[in-house]
């Protein structure tokens, strides 16, 4: 399959003057359904990665490998530029640039490498971060694991929020010189921050969550931040949907009364109305 279209079209959105939200994927059908709902932009994170291809929590875990062929197959369904999480690089510089290699065969539209320091440590209760050097030197292997050059590749880090502001501006303005394409901060608590980020470096803006007074997309885009993540709710409400249907199923619903109807509210209305019957089948001494 080509993938460079899908690129140009995630760079044209790095390139542009908006600020865009990602649509939380995890899967093929997710993808496809965010694509039909005109997203312009996927987001697949490692934590929906561990829950979907594990069925565990994002304990760092997951191999490259994994991650690589479920973004494969959410690319190979449909054509939105996805963009992935791939966490630390999944070891060090020479991890980071197969790692590039990897995800560039499977299709996705840009990445981000972070600077924290993963897995955590024994010992450590609290993220930690790798030193400015270690991250300038993934940065660097991950732009020459770059063989197609419409690759957005994303320079990420939390420093906000593990160590200072300062510190997350200095690796910023590091990383920026190794050729990235992009900056991805997580953390970031204030406009005050973002507007500081913004006055001190150059190259376009990824927030990983914000909080409620950067709702604003306009403001965003003012602050050259040109995509901003709204979490992973669709993968909890999907979750949430498989569990009460299944419950309803387990229940003695039947499934014709479930075809179609999808929402927790109906199935959480299906189930009250079976407890309430069970329930008075048990007063009068009857089996349900």
């Amino acid at each position: 399959m080509h993938w460079t279209d899908r690129r140009k079209r995630f760079r044209a959105v790095l390139a542009g003057e908006r600020c865009v939200h990602p649509g939380s994927v995890f899967d093929p059908i997710s993808a496809r359904i965010a694509e039909d709902l005109g997203f312009e932009i996927g987001m697949f994170a490692g934590s929906t990665a561990s829950l979907t291809v594990l069925g565990a929590p994002d304990l760092i875990v997951l191999t490259l490998s994994e991650f690589a062929g479920q973004a494969y197959r959410i690319n190979r369904a449909g054509g939105l530029p996805l963009l992935v999480d791939a966490d630390h690089g999944y070891g060090n510089a020479l991890n980071v640039k197969r790692t590039i290699e990897e995800l560039e065969t499977a299709g996705v539209a840009g990445l981000s490498i972070e600077d924290t320091d993963l897995p955590t440590p024994f010992g450590t209760a609290k993220p930690r971060l790798t030193t400015l050097e270690e991250g300038v030197g993934k940065m660097k292997a991950a732009v020459d694991g770059r063989s197609d050059p419409t690759l957005v590749i994303l320079a990420r880090t939390g420093a906000i929020s593990v160590t200072s502001l300062g510190d997350a501006i200095e690796r910023a303005r590091a990383y920026q010189e190794t050729g990235v394409d992009g900056l991805f901060f997580t953390g970031i608590k204030s406009r005050d921050e973002v507007e500081a980020i913004a006055a001190a470096t150059r190259l376009p803006i990824v927030l990983g969550g914000a909080p409620e007074e950067l709702n604003d997309l306009g403001l965003l885009a003012q602050l050259r931040v040109r995509i901003a993540l709204q979490g992973h709710a669709p993968i909890a409400a999907a979750t949430q949907a498989v569990y009460t249907t299944l419950k309803a199923l387990r229940a003695g619903i039947s499934p014709k009364q479930l075809q179609g109807l999808a929402s927790t509210e109906l199935t959480g209305r299906i189930m009250r109305e079976a407890e309430t019957k069970a329930r008075s089948a048990a007063l009068l001494g009857l089996k349900p």
